[in-house]
Formats: C-alpha cells, sequence, structure tokens
C-alpha cells in the first residue's frame, strides 16, 4: 500500500501529556496510593451547570443526556474531600513546586499567580461534576516545538466496572496531582509525535518527583488533515503505540472525507428521522440472531438515503462508516444491522427487498435497522441519522478514546469554553521571584547531559541513551559507583538480558532486589560473567542464595588446574590444525574452549592457558 504524504495531507498534531505526581494529593493530605476495591459506597446523579456567561458545555449535555447512575466506593486513599462532603484544602505546596520545576526546564513563562478553575466533567470521573485545574506557565519549547500551556490539575476517579447505566468508580486516584503539558499543533508527522513525547516524558522523570508505571503517565492527541477537523485522542498509555494510532486517525479522516465527497456527487438531501416498526417483515424469518432480540420488542429501520455501498466503506473499509453508527449505537445500548452487510446473520434476500419497498428505498439508497426493545431500537436510530447527517459535512470535531488495538472509538463531542468556570474555593498563590531562585539553584540533569556523562562510565552513547530513555539510569549509576570495572556487565544486565527476561515471562523486579548480591559474587570471581543469562533466569524462580543458585546451575569457577587439563585435552585434539595455523590456531581454539568452559572459567584466563598451550606445539 502506497505510503501516507503526511505533510501533502495537511497533518498537525498537538500533544497533550498527564503525568502523575509523586506526592500526596493535590486538596488533601491523603495518600497518592491506589487500593483494592473499598468497602464504603455512595451513589450521586450528575447534571452539567451553566458558564458564567449562562452557556451549557454541549459535551457535558451529551453526557447528561445517558442518564447514568454513578456508585463510588472511598478507602484509606481518599477522605471527605474526595467524596465533594467537605470543601478542598489549600492545594499541595510541593506539587505546584513540580509544575513550576518543569516550566523552568521547558523554559516556559510562568504566572504571576496561579488560580485554579472549574472545568466541568459529568462522566462520573468526578464526584464534583468538575476538575480543578490550574494554568501555571506559557510558552514553552521542546525541540523546536511550542509549549503553549503547562497546568496542575486533579487527576480523576478510577473507574472500576459498568453494568448499563450504572458506573463504578474507585476514590483512591481522584485528586493525585497531575500536571498537564499541552504543545502547539506543530508536530508534522506520526513519528515525530512519538519523539516529542518521549522528550517530555524524560524531562518530567528528571525531576525525580514523578510516579512510574502503567497509568502514571497518559499522552492525549489531538489531529487533523486538510478537509478534515480537530479530533482530540484520550487515553494513549503506550508510547509506541502513538504513530499507529496518529496514522489510524488520518487513514479515518481521508475515508470520511471520500464519504462525504461521494454524498456531495449523489446530491444527497435531507435525511429524515422516519424511524418504521419492521417486525411483520420477520414473523417467519430464519434469522436466529433477530428471532432472539424480537423477544425482547421488535425490529425498527430508517433509511439513510444516497447512502448504498457507502456504509461498508470506500477507501479504508476498517474504517468505515458503518463502525462509527454502530458506536453511536451503542451508546444508547443498541446495535444494528446495515444494507451494505446484507444479506447475513440469516436475514434472506426477500426480507431485505420486504424493508427497502416498506422503507421506499430506491437502488441509490441504504437502511439501517436495529432489533430488540422498543425504546433502546429508536435511540439507537435516531443516534444513526444524527451520525449520517455529520457525514454530509464531513469529519466532525469529537473527543475519542484510544483502544488497545491502536484503532479509537467515538466518547462525545468536542467541549467548549463553556466547560470553565472559576473555582472559589481554592485561594490564589502567588509566585515570587524568591521562590523561583529557589527552584533555580535545584533544577535537575537534563536528558541529553544525563546521557553525556553517564557515558563516561566507559559505556556507548547508545547504551547511556538506552539507559535514559527506559528509566534504568538510576540503577545503573547506583551499582556502577560500587562495582567499579563492571559498568558494561551492568548496562549488559538491565538492557539485554533483563529485556529478555521479561518478554520469556520473568519477573525482573527480583533482578533488581539481588543485584548488589550478584555483582559482588562476580567481583569475588564466583562464577563468570558468561554464566550471567542461566543463574539470573534460575534466581528470578527459585528463592535460594546465589551460593545454591551456582551450585545447580553447575556454573562455579573451575580451579586453574582444572580449566588447564580442560584446554590441553582441546589442544591434544587438534594437533595438526594447530601446527598447521600456528599462531592463527587461537581464535578457532578459543571458541571450542569457551563453548565447554562458558559460565565455569573467565574469559581471559582461558585466552591465557590457551596461548601458553598452544606455545609448547608452535615453537618446537
Amino acid at each position: 500500500m502506497t505510503e501516507i504524504d503526511y505533510k501533502k495531507l495537511g497533518f498537525k498534531a498537538g500533544l497533550e501529556i498527564h503525568q502523575q505526581l509523586a506526592t500526596h494529593k493535590l486538596f488533601c493530605k491523603c495518600p497518592s496510593e491506589l487500593k483494592e476495591k473499598g468497602e464504603k459506597a455512595f451513589e450521586r446523579f450528575l447534571r452539567p451547570t451553566q458558564s458564567e456567561l449562562g452557556e451549557v458545555d454541549r459535551a457535558a449535555l451529551e453526557e447528561a443526556r445517558r442518564g447514568k447512575k454513578f456508585v463510588y466506593f472511598s478507602s484509606s486513599s481518599s477522605c471527605l474531600v474526595e467524596a465533594d462532603e467537605e470543601p478542598p484544602h489549600e492545594a499541595n505546596e510541593e506539587a505546584v513546586d513540580i509544575a513550576l520545576t518543569v516550566a523552568l526546564l521547558l523554559k516556559a513563562d510562568i504566572v504571576d499567580e496561579i488560580h485554579f478553575m472549574r472545568k466541568i466533567v459529568i462522566d462520573g470521573s468526578n464526584t464534583t461534576g468538575f476538575q480543578r485545574t490550574a494554568l501555571i506557565a506559557l510558552n514553552g519549547e521542546i525541540n523546536g516545538v511550542k509549549i503553549e500551556t503547562i497546568c496542575l490539575e486533579e487527576d480523576a476517579a478510577r473507574k472500576i466496572g459498568e453494568n448499563g447505566r450504572k458506573v463504578e468508580y474507585a476514590l483512591d486516584r481522584l485528586g493525585i496531582p497531575l500536571i498537564e503539558i499541552a504543545t502547539s499543533p506543530d508536530i508534522s508527522s506520526p513519528s515525530q509525535a512519538k519523539e516529542i513525547a518521549e522528550k517530555i516524558g524524560l524531562i518530567l522523570r528528571a525531576t525525580n518527583k514523578v510516579k512510574r508505571g502503567i497509568g502514571t503517565i497518559r499522552q492525549d492527541l489531538n489531529v487533523s488533515i486538510k478537509e478534515g477537523n480537530r479530533i482530540e485522542i484520550k487515553g494513549v498509555q503506550e508510547l509506541n503505540d502513538i504513530p499507529k494510532i496518529l496514522e489510524n486517525e488520518v487513514k479515518r479522516q481521508i475515508e470520511l472525507i471520500e464519504v462525504k465527497k461521494e454524498l456531495e456527487k449523489r446530491k444527497i438531501g435531507e435525511i429524515r428521522e422516519e424511524i418504521k416498526d419492521l417486525s411483520h417483515i420477520f414473523e417467519k424469518t430464519g434469522s436466529k440472531l433477530i428471532k432472539n432480540l424480537m423477544k425482547k420488542g421488535g425490529v425498527f429501520g430508517v433509511k439513510l438515503p444516497k447512502f448504498n455501498g457507502i456504509i461498508k466503506g470506500i477507501k479504508y473499509k476498517e474504517h468505515r462508516i458503518g463502525k462509527e453508527f454502530a458506536m453511536y449505537a451503542k451508546i444508547e445500548g443498541g446495535g444494528i444491522i446495515h444494507s451494505d452487510e446484507l444479506p447475513n446473520y440469516g436475514i434472506s434476500i426477500e426480507e431485505v427487498k420486504k424493508i427497502r419497498e416498506e422503507l421506499k428505498c430506491n437502488e441509490m439508497d441504504a437502511f439501517v435497522i436495529s432489533a430488540g426493545k422498543r425504546e433502546v431500537a429508536i435511540k439507537s436510530l435516531k443516534a444513526v441519522v444524527r451520525r449520517a447527517r455529520e457525514a454530509i459535512k464531513g469529519v466532525p470535531k469529537e473527543v475519542r478514546k484510544a483502544l488497545p488495538n491502536c484503532f479509537t472509538e467515538y466518547m462525545r463531542p468536542m467541549p467548549t469554553a463553556a466547560r470553565m468556570y472559576p473555582e472559589t474555593d481554592v485561594p490564589p498563590i502567588r509566585i515570587d521571584k524568591r521562590r523561583i531562585e529557589r527552584l533555580l539553584k535545584n533544577l535537575p540533569e537534563l536528558p541529553d547531559a544525563k546521557i553525556r556523562r553517564i557515558a563516561e562510565y566507559g559505556i556507548s552513547m547508545e547504551e547511556a541513551k538506552q539507559l535514559v530513555y527506559t528509566g534504568k539510569d538510576e540503577e545503573f549509576e547506583k551499582f556502577a559507583k560500587k562495582y567499579k570495572g563492571y559498568e558494561k556487565v551492568i548496562s549488559r544486565i538491565l538492557l539485554n538480558i533483563m529485556g529478555e527476561m521479561e518478554k520469556e515471562g520473568y519477573d525482573v523486579s527480583i533482578v533488581i532486589k539481588r543485584m548488589d548480591e550478584i555483582l559482588e559474587g562476580l567481583s569475588k570471581k564466583k562464577f563468570a560473567k558468561e554464566a550471567l543469562d542461566k543463574l539470573l533466569r534460575y534466581l528470578a524462580k527459585n528463592d535460594v542464595s546465589l551460593d545454591v543458585a551456582i551450585r545447580e546451575c553447575n556454573v562455579g569457577f573451575l580451579e586453574e588446574e582444572k580449566i588447564r587439563d580442560i584446554i590441553r585435552k582441546i589442544v591434544m585434539e587438534r594437533i595438526e590444525f594447530i601446527k598447521e595455523r600456528k599462531e592463527k590456531a587461537v581464535s578457532g581454539l578459543m571458541g571450542i574452549a569457551m563453548k565447554e568452559l562458558r559460565g565455569k572459567a573467565d574469559g581471559a584466563l582461558v585466552n591465557k592457558i590457551l596461548k601458553e598451550e598452544l606455545e609448547k606445539f608452535i615453537f618446537q
């Protein structure tokens, strides 16, 4: 398939990086720790509120229309503040300092006074119906990409379950301080997006004040192309997924643009919301699917004029508009079947013909049916009509959720400015020169400088870069300072052996816990470095002492005389080869010797003894 020309398409992307800070919660003293599901629970219904100008955010209206009930579970990591039964305390000063430090590292302009705002969020992730957020700095820069804003905000509650209209949340994550870094849409390719996200992540880690692990950092992506629209993609967890997610979104927008152009060619008119009961057509149906769904209610359908052949996809079938219709229906609790995929599901050609007649479809028209409870089916079809109307315009502005397979799905409309209004319960924070000067004196080392310095331990720049990028630089330095002369071994364990073990399903945290013991044993010549692969895998699965592991793996060093005996035997078996090759025989025999002595002898010692034994024959 032809490679995408992102420049020609007018690709533009921006990033929003959300990173949890390693400190207590933002508006109370509760620890920022995730707990098991708590026992105490309470329920809430959330409703949208007006902005100061009397406007209501359309995304909030969309969430409210879904009519969900939210159940919250408290734990020792939450208090009355998270339950919205007590006003927020003053903002966490340590979290403010961390945010200011990041702003300084990104060369941003820090505000004179920090004011917290309320951002309306009524999907249940905040008990209050809003998220508190404050602007810290503007106009930063990283690798030629502008940083528009740096904000400090509270993290949302953690969703733990959903059943129909009922959604369950744990309050342990609610209120954990988050720093949000938003770039301008200067990013010109998916690969550059990953590179910038990686660089920002490294600067955040450089503070040593951010949380590590899955879920502690999340990337949101904003992306658009010419003739398309700005789409926000929420909740990207893995850096490596960023390019593929952006590529898929570009293809999705191209597909929707093609749909718009085709509909324009067909001179599409109004799409009416004329939903008809088609149950009588299926009274004697052979479709098991339809039979089962009809027991709950009936079958209902709607005509989509000029859509015939379009719903199944034009350019990119995997991004067909039929998937968009299905997602809108799913949000209403229903499912759909469209004419582009029929006959199928046991629905006959005759039944398809009758549906087309009932809905007055001509050959250019498509239709969508939904079966089951009347109320749900009708809501689902109305949602499909709404989405079909938007297809006439092209790509609608919306918020989408990143999926594990690097595709996305619709969440809600793009929010408007009406979602923000001032927070009256948290006093403003004045930022004076003395505070900035104190932070400037203690700025952490930047990643590029750290890479250069770590390379001075005698490892390659590439190894140093990998150590910093994977966050293993601290472990490396700790052990490299203690076990001088073993820097390359330490780097190999952290970057190569542990990486391989992780892929094989080993718990590599055990390796880190036992690094001192392992390196001390190596430095005392208890085993050869060639035995590390075997030894570390054994220790990761068996809770035994190093000495026992050495014995069980049969990798302990042999005495020098035994090593000499083995080498002498190898030499005696290859006299003719030695006489023919003379000094050049060393390299060939070294491989044979190490194959037999790997893990039982130091390579340098094997080489020394081998040369001594060869000299007896070479110079005879």
